[in-house]
């Protein structure tokens, strides 16, 4: 008896109309929100301008698609470019198919235009969207939930997932929710970024690179449940060893950083000093001087006019 599952549902795709609202793209456009929102909070406690996360982000986040796609369409070209496939397919988003590693790598280039444009540093912004961006995962996981795509092998647990589709091969049947295992991985990576920020005072990029480590570790393990087809070398798929790779580049990253630059960027844009509230602040300064002076000569001045009445007032004491 069937006491307990999570279902799929019966269509990622609502139509308004002529116009097509798709779940999974509805996941990832509500994530890059989160990513940006949270981002500019600590951007703006760091000490930067209100509004120079988004800027950036509008370079970050179309290379991040960019990057997504190819690195999902090279890696997974025979879904795009065998016997009897249309390669039109490779540029159908919606469909499902990002890979976070291109995302990030491309992701970051756009962000380097951007942080380049705005003359700040890199490592620091990295450091301010890194658990946004954890975040950001965390919801759009949910829209392989929409597409029925990325579960895990079979199993009677009470949260197995229901498949219900058998397009593209697919199996109807109950197997492990590998979407909502790496989102809940996320949503800790982001937690753990926040509080180890908070506790050792991360910068020059070691926040980012921490959420990257751990990152790595959740998905080594979530990738190993997978069942859809990927290329294996030695008998791993291929992202695994991904996820081994950048894991320990991460970490080298980390030591050597700590090294040679600890801790934390005292200043990460340098606009935000130069805002008119700093200026106004030095006004007073320099009007309290010129102040200081009239009132010194009024006071010479004074101190003259009573010495001149005293010296009158004993002359005329002694004529009398």
């Amino acid at each position: 008896m069937e006491l307990a599952y999570i279902p799929s549902p019966s269509r990622g795709v609502l139509h308004l109309g002529p116009i097509p609202l798709r779940g999974y793209a509805f996941c990832i456009i509500i994530g890059v929100f989160v990513a940006v929102w949270l981002g500019n909070k600590r951007w703006v406690a760091r000490g930067g301008r209100v509004g120079t996360v988004a800027d950036i982000a509008v370079w970050a986040v179309p290379f991040g698609l960019v990057g997504g796609r190819l690195y999902h369409v090279i890696t997974d070209y025979e879904l795009y470019f065998s016997e009897g496939r249309d390669w039109v397919d490779a540029f159908k988003v919606w469909e499902g198919g990002l890979g976070i590693w291109g995302a990030i790598a491309l992701g970051a280039l756009g962000a380097w235009i951007g942080c380049r444009r705005r003359g700040i540093p890199l490592p620091a912004y990295a450091d301010a969207v890194a658990p946004g961006i954890a975040f950001a995962q965390a919801i759009g996981r949910w829209g392989n939930w929409f597409n029925q795509e990325l579960y895990g092998k079979a199993t009677d647990v009470p949260w197995a997932l229901h498949i219900t589709s058998s397009a593209d091969g697919r199996v109807p049947g109950y197997y492990h929710p590998t979407f909502l295992y790496e989102s809940l991985w996320c949503i800790g990576v982001g937690l753990l970024v926040l509080w180890a920020d908070r506790r050792f005072k991360l910068g020059h990029g070691r926040a980012f690179a921490l959420y990257v480590a751990a990152y790595c570790v959740g998905r080594s393990w979530i990738e190993y449940m997978r069942v859809d087809d990927a290329h294996h070398i030695l008998g791993l798929r291929l992202n695994d060893w991904t996820a081994m790779a950048v894991f320990l580049l991460a970490v080298l990253y980390i030591v050597i950083s700590s090294r040679r630059r600890p801790g934390r960027e005292e200043i990460v844009e340098s606009g935000a000093e130069a805002s008119g509230e700093a200026v106004d602040l030095e006004k007073p300064a320099e009007a309290e001087p010129e102040k200081s002076a009239e009132s010194a000569e009024a006071g010479e001045s004074a101190e003259g006019g009573d010495a001149a009445e005293a010296e009158e007032e004993a002359g005329s004491a002694k004529k009398s």
